[in-house]
């Protein structure tokens, strides 16, 4: 005999996370979003109704099938998954869990759901994103987006993340976070007490200066590019009233 658990009958509905890519719709008018996983190929919308990846005509979230929306209980759970290579540009969705549910030890499966915030991390380059651009890959009729900041943005198709909220509709909140900080230092951290060898006082080792003095590089660089080109238009050039 099998033991089932007792039916669930919450006062309000529960709460998950999850990440996804962010995508645009090919006429630019939709926003929403795509999953990580198997149901990558079904983008969906702020409010939506899950579907059989596999085509069966069943409802979901069917017991016999693994079709339905799923998420985790834990916010640090799903933040987890952004650190995998493949990830990298997903954001994180924390949504409430609508329709019938079965629940896990780590998370739900289900019918419906509404995103209610989505969290953007930092551009590539390292830079807090203030806008959501052209990933470079997509699905029929999506455009994926990823976080960029505005300089790595310029000449992508990109949308604000206030732009992004407002074609996704719905209530959605979109927020973005910056780079975490480098840990202080202290005992064991390269330039912290009791290493008087270490790389400097900001707790930062080799790598991670060479890494900040690329990036440095790289945008003085782009600034004496513009700078010649300036000098190149010359008194009369455009904008030279």
């Amino acid at each position: 005999m099998r033991l089932r658990l007792p039916a669930e009958r919450p006062t309000r509905p529960p709460t998950g996370y999850k990440i996804a890519h962010p995508v645009l719709s090919h006429d630019g008018t939709r926003a929403g979003f795509t999953g990580v996983s198997l149901g990558g190929a079904l983008p969906y919308g702020v409010l939506a109704d899950a579907a059989c990846v596999y085509g069966r005509r069943h409802r979901p979230p069917a017991r016999l099938c693994d079709c339905g929306f799923h998420c985790v209980h834990e916010r640090a759970a799903a933040e987890a998954m952004l650190c995998t290579a493949e990830h990298r540009t997903a954001v994180l969705l924390e949504v409430s869990v609508l329709g019938a549910y079965i629940r896990f030890e780590r998370g739900f499966r289900y019918a419906r759901q509404r995103v209610r915030t989505a969290t953007v991390g930092p551009c590539a380059c390292g830079a807090p994103a203030a806008a959501l651009a052209d990933a470079g890959w997509g699905r029929p009729g999506r455009l994926a987006l990823a976080p960029s900041c505005a300089g790595c943005a310029r000449g992508r198709t990109s949308l604000t993340l206030a732009a992004f909220a407002r074609l996704a509709g719905d209530g959605l909140r979109v927020a973005a976070v910056g780079r975490a900080p480098w840990p202080e230092a202290g005992p064991g951290v390269p330039g912290g007490p009791g290493d008087e060898g270490g790389a400097g006082t900001e707790g930062l080792g080799v790598p991670e200066l060479a890494a900040e003095a690329a990036l440095l590089q790289a945008r003085l660089d782009w600034f004496q590019t513009q700078l010649a080109r300036l000098g190149e238009r010359g008194p009369g050039g455009p904008g030279q009233g």
